[in-house]
């Protein structure tokens, strides 16, 4: 039997009352997101030394803070590697004010990969990969009714917050990755962080008839002109262009309700009450205007990879490298990757810029 998403050892320290399956719906304003991030932010800076506190603060208008990778090279912030367990358990605690349950559990088992990746790679270790490498990055002055950002990256883990006028949070560029996808051998056997990501893809081109799958299927991008595989790579901005693939309104009703599941899975990542905000979003510029790509073989161990877009978010999976046992996905949102969107309007109507 798999085991999916097991958490490493010590979270159990760490409070997920956060982010629960059955919370209230919140209001439509995301204050309270905005809150519950600058006090924890806030607690994390003061428990922090001098040296560190420098070296985890940039100003807001930093171009760091949409300096977006996700692979184990050298970061700017202070890495969880530094911090002592106090600290460290502050750290968790601000990861879990911007995730749900669900994706806090992706995200910490993502963290752990770096140690079975030292076993079976002993003779050539990368310390950006190692479960301790991931950094803190903090944009502004934590304000619950501020305008500032954060960020926890590291070896295939990118998760991007914006918060404007604490009223608006935007969670974009959100990624995450896992090598190896399948654990195939040793104590954690069976280990699959990012199951469901795959099969809904997979379902979805496999329901395709002969009619569909002349839209909907493409050949694989060349690995060469891609960054890990991804088309989108880790450019700062993205720009919408014509969505490629086949669009839900040429769908079945089944074969909409299973992409709906997977633009649910990635947008679910993110704690309910902006989960809740996105989906609405998505819901009011048309979900029948969705697209869906797929390229490479529906059969699990293939090389996969697969694009959703819709008018105002992007989706992308690639399982090419290391024997398709090595998997990158990122959602984008069009207008408010790194908050862009909501901080012109916070310039014009604050600063007439």
């Amino acid at each position: 039997m798999k085991r999916v998403l097991s958490i490493a050892a010590g979270v159990g320290l760490i409070s997920l009352a956060f982010a629960t399956a059955g919370e209230t719906r919140l209001p439509a304003d995301d204050s309270r997101a905005s809150e519950e991030m600058a006090a924890a932010a806030g607690n994390f800076l003061a428990a922090l030394s001098p040296d560190q506190q420098r070296r985890v603060a940039y100003l807001m208008k930093d171009e760091e803070r949409r300096n977006f990778h996700f692979f184990p090279i050298p970061r700017r912030g202070v890495p969880f590697k530094e911090l002592n367990a106090a600290q460290l358990a502050l750290a968790h605690a601000l990861l879990n004010t911007g995730l749900s349950r669900h994706g806090y559990g992706k995200a910490v088992t993502i963290m752990s990969l770096g140690q079975i990746l030292r076993e079976l790679e002993p003779q050539s270790p990368n310390p950006y990969r190692d479960s301790d490498q991931y950094y803190v990055t903090l944009f502004g002055k934590p304000d619950p009714k501020g305008t500032w950002g954060w960020r926890i990256e590291g070896f295939h883990l990118s998760l991007n917050f914006t918060i404007v006028d604490g009223k608006a949070v935007t969670v974009a560029p959100s990624f995450l990755g896992a090598h190896p996808a399948v654990v195939k051998d040793g104590a954690r056997k069976g280990l699959e962080t990012l199951p469901v990501e795959e099969e809904l893809g997979r379902r979805l081109a496999r329901s395709l008839d002969d009619e569909q799958r002349k839209v909907a299927i493409h050949a694989l991008p060349k690995f060469e002109e891609t960054v890990g595989g991804l088309t989108t790579g880790n450019a700062r901005k993205l720009e919408r262009g014509t969505p490629r693939g086949l669009p839900a309104s040429r769908m079945t009703a089944g074969q909409k309700e299973l992409l709906l599941s997977l633009v649910k899975e990635y947008v679910q990542r993110h704690r309910p009450d902006l989960a809740e905000g996105d989906l609405e979003k998505i819901k009011a510029a048309g979900t029948e205007k969705i697209h869906f790509s797929w390229a490479g073989s529906p059969e699990p161990g293939q090389p996969h990879h697969y694009l959703v877009q819709g008018p105002a978010f992007l989706i992308e999976l690639d399982n090419t490298q290391d024997g398709a046992n090595h998997v990158h996905c990122v959602w984008r949102d069009f207008e408010n990757d790194f908050g862009d969107d909501l901080l012109r309007r916070h310039y014009a109507e604050r600063h007439g810029k």
